[in-house]
């Protein structure tokens, strides 16, 4: 009778192509916490950990000029209003034996202060007020983020943006933020963004602030 010899290879040989995504289910969180630290934090690719399936995922080039953007966005936003923030880039957060995940960005701003000189997340840190992801995001990445308790998760994809709120242990899709419940944030961020590839990041910022000192939110908006 053959033997089947199966082929055990580190994940972190794997080779993954820019805009793919491997799963991987039946992954127990010891083995995930050891993928973890096998994959080091040096790396392009993002995981999500939810219900025993593992997600890595390597994002396009193109994303990075949405998701450095948006951040860009974001901190004017709160600057314009005086609320104070510390955002903490792709950090991977985690439920312990439950979910793990890497946003592209997120930010404290109830917290911000208990983050300050944080260079390490401590196991009993709160979840950020906000995170990012700009790219396609699944039903493990959601489940991810449900489970450590991230109040609200904006997903930018190919020109869109949906919002996805917080409440009673549920997300649910939303029109506005509860963040800036004042503000046509959808409208803002797809126009900024779609901009900055007419004219540079730089320029589109600019308007941006513009639009925050004279209040013609309508004028950004219907670019």
């Amino acid at each position: 009778m053959k033997t089947i010899t199966p082929v055990v290879k580190p994940i972190s040989q794997i080779e993954i192509d820019p805009g793919s995504v491997v799963t991987f289910p039946h992954v127990s969180w010891q083995e995930f916490e050891l993928i973890l630290e096998e994959l080091g934090d040096k790396r392009s690719s993002r995981i999500a950990y939810s219900n025993n399936t593992l997600q890595i995922m390597v994002p396009l080039p193109e994303h990075e000029v949405p998701k450095d953007l948006i951040s860009d966005i974001i901190k004017i936003l709160l600057k314009s209003a005086g609320r104070r923030y510390q955002p903490f880039g792709s950090t991977t957060f985690k439920k312990k034996g439950k979910a793990g995940v890497e946003p592209d960005a997120c930010f404290y701003i109830q917290n911000y202060q208990r983050m300050i000189g944080i260079r390490r997340l401590p196991p009993d840190a709160p979840p950020p007020d906000l995170a990012i992801e700009t790219d396609v995001t699944s039903k493990t990445t959601i489940d991810a983020y449900t489970a450590i308790g991230v109040p609200e998760v904006w997903v930018y994809d190919s020109g869109k943006i949906t919002i996805y709120i917080l409440i009673d242990g549920e997300y649910i899709e939303s029109n506005t933020s509860s963040i800036f419940p004042d503000l046509p944030i959808k409208n803002i961020v797809l126009t900024i963004v779609e901009r900055s590839w007419q004219v540079g990041n730089y320029q589109a910022l600019e308007e941006l602030e513009s639009a925050i000192a004279t209040g013609e939110w309508n004028v950004i908006s219907s670019r």
